[in-house]
C-alpha cells in the first residue's frame, strides 16, 4: 500500500491510497478526480448556504436586476411559484440579485446547512491529518448527502437554472469565473514528485521504487505551470518551535550580562567551609534570637 500525500501549492488537499503496480496514468486521472469532487463539493455547498438564505435563482436574465428594473422590463420569476419550499417561506432580498428571497422555514434552513458541514467534513482536509486517505466513494456520498437534502426542501426539484441543480447534473458553466482556474483538466494535469514530473505511460514503481510500505508527497498542478516550489526543510510546526528556544537562549543571554560578576560568591558551593561545617554537623545553623 502506498500512500500519496497530495498537495496543490503548500497546502495538503488529501491522502491517496494506491499500489507500486498501478498505472501512473489512471493514479494521475483519479487523483484529479477527487480533487475536482473536493472542488464541486464546496461549490455546491456555498450555493447552498445561499439557498438556506434567499431561495432559489433567478432566471438569467432577472439576476442582478432591483425590483423597479424587473418592473420596467416586464420579467417575472415564473419557476420561483413552482419551486416552492416544503413548509413555505418567508421574504428575504437577496442584497445582491441573484436569488429570489423566498427564504425556507427554519427547520428547512436547519436541514440544509447540517447537511452542508456534514458533507464537508466527508471530503474535509482534515481528514488527511488524521491518516485518512479520501475515494471516490467519498466524493459521492457527499454529492448524494446534497442533493438529498434538497429534494428534502425543494420536493419539485430547483430552477434547471439554478447552480445547485446545474451542479448535479453536470452542466455546470464556470466560464469567467474563480473556479475555472481551479478545476483541472484530467488530460492535461501533472504530477510531481521530488521536484520530476511523474511521467505518464508507466508504473508508480518505476517512480517511486517497489516499496508497498511507502509514504510520499506528490504535487498536483496544471498543464501551464512549472516545476512546483520545492517542499520547506522544516514544518511550520518547527520553525515556530526552533524561534521559541532561539528567544529563550537569547532571554537567558541577556540576563546573564545583566548578573554581578561577583554574585557567585554568595552561592552555597562557592563557600570553602561548607563541607567542615557540614562534616561537624554545624550545617543549616541560625544564629537569629528567637
Amino acid at each position: 500500500m502506498v500512500i500519496l500525500n497530495v498537495k496543490v501549492g503548500t497546502e495538503t488537499e488529501f491522502l491517496y491510497n494506491t499500489s507500486v503496480d498501478a498505472d501512473t496514468d489512471s493514479v494521475i486521472s483519479d487523483i484529479v478526480l477527487l480533487y475536482n469532487g473536493q472542488l464541486k463539493i464546496g461549490r455546491i455547498c456555498i450555493e447552498i448556504e445561499q439557498l438556506a438564505k434567499y431561495g432559489t435563482m433567478l432566471p438569467p436574465e432577472m439576476v442582478g436586476l432591483n425590483e423597479d428594473q424587473v418592473k420596467e422590463l416586464g420579467l417575472k420569476d415564473e419557476w420561483g411559484a413552482v419551486c416552492e419550499p416544503m413548509g413555505g417561506s418567508t421574504f428575504n432580498e437577496d442584497v445582491y440579485f441573484r436569488r429570489n428571497g423566498k427564504q425556507p422555514s427554519e427547520h428547512m434552513q436547519g436541514v440544509l446547512t447540517k447537511t452542508v458541514e456534514e458533507a464537508k467534513a466527508v471530503v474535509s482536509r482534515k481528514k488527511a491529518k488524521a491518516g485518512v486517505c479520501l475515494t471516490q466513494k467519498d466524493v459521492q456520498e457527499a454529492l448524494d448527502m446534497l442533493r438529498g437534502a434538497t429534494m428534502i426542501v425543494y420536493p419539485m426539484n430547483l430552477p434547471p437554472h439554478d447552480p445547485i441543480r446545474m451542479e448535479f447534473e453536470n452542466k455546470e458553466n464556470l466560464e469567467g469565473t474563480q473556479a475555472s482556474k481551479e478545476v483541472l483538466d484530467p488530460v492535461l494535469a501533472r504530477l510531481w514528485f521530488s521536484g520530476k514530473e511523474i511521467p505518464r505511460g508507466k508504473k508508480l514503481r518505476d517512480v517511486i521504487g517497489r516499496n508497498e510500505k511507502t509514504k510520499i508527497t506528490v504535487k498536483l498542478t496544471n498543464a501551464a505551470c512549472g516545476p512546483p516550489g520545492r517542499e520547506p526543510i522544516f514544518t511550520e510546526e518547527e520553525r515556530k518551535a526552533m524561534m521559541l528556544d532561539a528567544y529563550r537562549r537569547q532571554e537567558e543571554l541577556k540576563k546573564l550580562e545583566q548578573d554581578d560578576d561577583d554574585e557567585y560568591h554568595n552561592a552555597s558551593w562557592a563557600d570553602s567551609s561548607s563541607l567542615k561545617r557540614s562534616i561537624q554537623g554545624l550545617a543549616n545553623i541560625s544564629w537569629k534570637p528567637k
